[in-house]
C-alpha cells in the first residue's frame, strides 16, 4: 500500500492497518502522539477504528515540551 507519511512518500507490506497498528508498524514510540488522516484528527481512543488506506496522507506527530 501507498501513502504519505509525514509528507514522505511511504511503501508499506501491509494493507488495511488501523492508525494504531500504522504506529506499531513504523516504531512510533513517543506517548504523546497527534495523528491525523486526510487532514482530519484521530482522537486517541478512535485510532484502532481508523483504517489507512491506499493513497491516504497521514500524519503522525509526536508533541514535546520543555522550558
Amino acid at each position: 500500500m501507498n501513502i504519505i507519511l509525514n509528507n514522505t512518500p511511504e511503501s508499506i507490506e501491509a494493507e488495511g492497518l488501523s492508525v494504531n497498528e500504522l504506529i506499531r508498524y513504523k516504531n512510533f514510540t513517543f506517548r504523546l502522539l497527534v495523528t491525523k488522516v486526510n487532514d482530519q484528527l484521530v482522537r486517541t481512543d478512535e485510532r484502532d477504528n481508523v483504517i489507512v488506506n491506499e493513497g491516504d496522507n497521514v500524519q503522525i506527530l509526536h508533541l514535546i515540551s520543555g522550558g
